[in-house]
C-alpha cells in the first residue's frame, strides 16, 4: 500500500544507498507541461540557485535559456550535490525541505555511480512506499487516461496492442533458401540484399543454398534480429573494378525493415511493408492501455481496467455500496452519485449487457443511437424535440419494452420525439402515427395515413395498417434449401461476450444469426469468423484470435462483407460510380461528335478529377462557409 513519507522517512530511503555515494539534490518543478517556464528560470535565479536540468540536460541559470512553447518539457531546479555520510542528514533534510515548498511535495534524488551513470528517484510527502522506494505520481484524471501520454503504457502508447513484423510472415516457407526467396521481404539478386547475407553465412558456416529448415534457432534469431559481433562485408564497385570492405553487425531483416518503416515518407511503401505486420497484445500493460502506477491503483480489489471490463449491471452493483470513512464519503458523494446515475440511464434503455469499456466502433447503430438517448434523459431538459431514426435497430424483442419506457420518460418531461420506425411494439404505444407512402422513391412523398395507431390499422389505404391488423403478413417458405453440404466449424470461438463456444455453420444456405442483444452475434461474425476467412483467402497463416480453430474456411473462394459503411472512396461517390455503370455514361458522353471536335475524354465528364469537375467547389457541388 502506498502511503506519504515524511522527510525522515524520505532521508531513511535516500541513506540505504552505499555510503560515500554521490547524489544531487533537486525540485521537479515541471513534469512533462507546455510552456517557455520563463518565470520558473527567473525565481530560481532569484532564488539562489545556479543550475536546472531541462529534459535531463544541466544548464546554467546564467545563460539564456529558450525553450519550445508547444513541447512539453521536465525542469528540475538543483537545490544540493553533496555525498552521503552521517553528518549530512541535517543539510540533506534542509535541502528536502527546499524541495517541498518549492514544489508541493517533491524531491528528486539523482544517484550518480563511481562510472557516473545516473540513476534517478522521486519521493513525495504524498504517494510513496518508504519499504520498497516506489513512487506514484499524483493521482489526477490524465493518469487514468491512457488517451493522455501522461496515462498511456509507455511501450503501446495507450493502444493496448503493438504492430510489430511478424516472423511467420518475413520467412513464410521454411524449405526455401535464402537464393530461392525464403525472406518474403528481400530480394535475393540485389547486391545490397545479397552482401550482407553471404557475410552471416560465412560466419555461421552455411550457404545462401542452404533452405532454413536446416538453420539452428541461432541462425535464424541473427538473421531476423542481427548479430552484436562485427562481419566483414565486401563490396564491390563496377566501374573501377574494385573491391572494398566494410565491418559492422549484421542488422537483422526485422530491425532494418523498422528502421526504413520510420524513415520512408511513401505511403505505397508503408502499406507494402503492412503486410508483413500482426498485432498482438502488448506484453507490458497486457492490453489494459494504461502506465504500471495507474493500474496499482484499485476499488474492491479492482483497478479501473478491470472495473470497466464490467457489464452496466455489474458495474451498478459494484458501485452500490462502499464501506467509506466519513472523510471519503465527504469528498465522494457527489462522484458516485454521478456515476450511479449515468449506469441507470444506461441500463434503463435496455443496455445492461454492454460493458463499459466496449469499443465505440463495434456497436451496431441502435446501440450508440441509445446511448445518446441515455445522455438525454440525464440531462432532463423539457420543451426538445427530439428526433430519432430507427432506434430499435439492432435491438431484441426482449429489450425493446426499455426502449418504449424510455422514449415514453422524454415525452413525460414535456419533449415531443419523433421517431422514424418499422418496429411494430413501437408504432403501437405511438400516441400518433404518420404513414408514409404508398410506394418508395418517385411512387412515394404522399400520406397515405395519420392518425392514433388503431386508425391507422383500421385504414385500407395504409400498407403499414393493412400488417398491423394482420390482414397483410410476411408468408413463411414451405420448403428450406438443403445447401451443399458443406459446412465451417469454429471451435472455442471467445471474442467480447462469447464463451469459448462452438459453432457449426452450413454453406449455401441462407443463416439467420439470431440472439438477444450482446448476446455476440457481430462478435462471432464480424470479429471471429470474417477475419478467419479473409486470412484463409489470402494465404496468409491463422492468427487464432478470438478462437481455437477454424475448418471449412477453405470452401468459399472470395468473401464480401456488405455493411451500413459509406459506399465509394470519396464523399462524391454515389450508386452509379459505386456499381461502375458511370464509367460507360462517361465515355458515351465523350463519343459524341460534339465531345470529339473539342477533344473531350471520359474524364472530362467526371467531378473527381481536375477538368471535368468544377474547380471552385472541387466537385462536391456545394461550399462550407464558416
Amino acid at each position: 500500500e502506498i502511503t506519504e513519507m515524511s522527510v525522515d522517512q524520505i532521508i531513511d530511503a535516500i541513506y540505504k544507498a552505499p555510503e560515500e555515494s554521490k547524489i544531487i539534490v533537486s525540485a521537479p518543478v515541471a513534469i512533462g507541461r507546455k510552456g517557455e517556464f520563463k518565470k520558473v528560470f527567473e525565481d530560481a535565479k532569484s532564488g539562489g540557485f545556479q543550475r536546472v536540468k531541462v529534459d535531463g540536460i544541466l544548464l546554467d541559470l546564467e545563460q539564456s535559456i529558450n525553450l519550445e512553447k508547444q513541447q512539453k518539457h521536465s525542469i528540475d531546479v538543483v537545490v544540493d550535490r553533496l555525498i552521503l555520510r552521517p553528518d549530512a542528514r541535517q543539510r540533506l533534510a534542509s535541502s528536502i525541505e527546499t524541495c517541498n515548498e518549492m514544489t508541493n511535495g517533491l524531491v528528486k534524488i539523482t544517484f550518480i555511480a563511481e562510472d557516473n551513470s545516473e540513476h534517478e528517484e522521486i519521493y513525495s510527502e504524498r504517494n510513496s512506499c518508504p519499504h520498497c522506494g516506489i513512487t506514484l505520481p499524483d493521482l489526477e484524471p490524465r493518469l487514468f487516461s491512457f488517451n493522455n501520454p501522461f496515462g498511456a503504457c509507455p511501450d503501446c502508447n495507450g493502444l493496448g496492442v503493438k504492430t510489430e513484423f511478424d516472423p511467420e510472415l518475413i520467412i513464410p516457407d521454411y524449405s526455401k533458401s535464402f537464393n530461392k526467396g525464403a525472406i518474403a521481404t528481400q530480394n535475393p539478386e540485389a547486391e545490397w540484399s545479397r552482401v550482407p547475407f553471404e557475410a552471416l553465412a560465412k560466419h555461421f558456416g552455411f550457404t545462401l543454398n542452404t533452405p532454413f529448415s536446416k538453420l539452428s534457432p541461432e541462425v535464424i534469431s541473427a538473421i531476423l534480429y542481427g548479430t552484436k559481433e562485427s562481419l566483414t562485408m565486401e563490396y564491390s564497385r563496377e566501374k573501377r573494378k574494385e573491391l572494398y570492405r566494410v565491418d559492422k553487425p549484421f542488422p537483422g531483416v526485422i530491425p532494418d525493415l523498422q528502421r526504413r518503416y520510420y524513415e520512408t515518407q511513401s505511403m505505397q511503401i508503408r502499406m507494402w511493408m503492412n503486410s508483413f505486420q500482426n498485432s498482438h497484445v502488448c506484453d507490458s500493460c497486457h492490453g489494459d492501455r494504461l502506465r504500471p502506477e495507474a493500474l496499482a491503483v484499485t476499488i474492491k480489489g479492482m483497478n479501473i481496467m478491470d472495473a470497466t471490463r464490467l457489464s452496466v449491471k455489474e458495474s451498478l452493483e459494484l458501485f452500490k455500496d462502499f464501506p467509506l470513512t466519513e472523510n471519503q464519503k465527504i469528498i465522494s458523494t457527489q462522484v458516485l452519485k454521478e456515476i450511479r446515475s449515468r449506469l441507470r440511464f444506461l441500463s434503463d434503455v435496455g443496455l445492461t449487457y454492454l460493458t463499459i469499456d466496449r469499443s465505440s466502433a463495434t456497436l451496431s447503430g441502435g446501440e450508440a443511437q441509445r446511448i445518446r438517448l441515455a445522455t438525454q434523459i440525464g440531462s432532463a431538459l423539457s420543451g426538445v424535440l427530439y428526433v430519432l431514426d430507427e432506434p430499435s435497430i439492432g435491438l431484441h424483442q426482449k429489450d425493446n419494452q426499455k426502449l418504449i419506457d424510455t422514449l415514453k420518460k422524454l415525452r413525460d418531461l414535456g419533449n415531443t420525439v419523433l421517431v422514424v420506425e418499422h418496429d411494430e411494439a413501437t408504432i403501437r404505444e405511438a400516441d400518433y402515427v404518420v404513414d408514409l407512402g404508398p410506394g418508395a422513391g418517385v411512387h412515394g412523398g404522399y400520406i397515405t395515413a395519420q392518425g392514433t395507431p388503431s386508425e391507422i390499422e383500421a385504414n385500407p389505404a395504409s400498407i403499414t395498417g393493412l400488417f398491423l391488423s394482420r390482414k397483410l403478413t410476411i408468408p413463411i417458405p414451405k420448403k428450406r434449401r438443403k445447401g451443399n453440404g458443406k459446412k465451417i466449424v469454429i471451435k472455442g470461438a471467445c471474442k467480447n461476450n462469447l464463451k469459448s463456444l462452438d459453432v457449426d455453420i452450413p454453406l449455401g444456405k441462407m443463416i439467420a444469426l439470431t440472439g438477444v442483444s450482446g448476446s455476440g452475434k457481430s462478435s462471432l461474425l464480424n470479429e471471429v469468423l470474417l477475419p478467419a476467412v479473409k486470412r484463409e483467402i489470402a494465404q496468409k497463416n491463422p492468427n487464432f484470435d478470438g478462437y481455437s480453430t477454424i475448418t471449412g474456411i477453405e470452401h468459399p473462394d472470395k468473401v464480401i462483407n456488405i455493411d451500413q459503411s459509406p459506399i465509394g472512396r470519396t464523399p462524391r461517390s454515389n450508386p452509379a460510380t459505386y456499381v461502375g455503370v458511370f464509367t460507360p455514361i462517361r465515355e458515351l458522353y465523350a463519343s459524341l461528335p460534339e465531345s470529339k471536335a473539342r477533344g473531350y475524354k471520359s474524364g472530362r465528364f467526371s467531378f473527381n478529377v481536375a477538368g471535368g469537375r468544377c474547380e471552385n467547389c472541387k466537385g462536391d457541388g456545394n461550399l462550407k462557409i464558416e
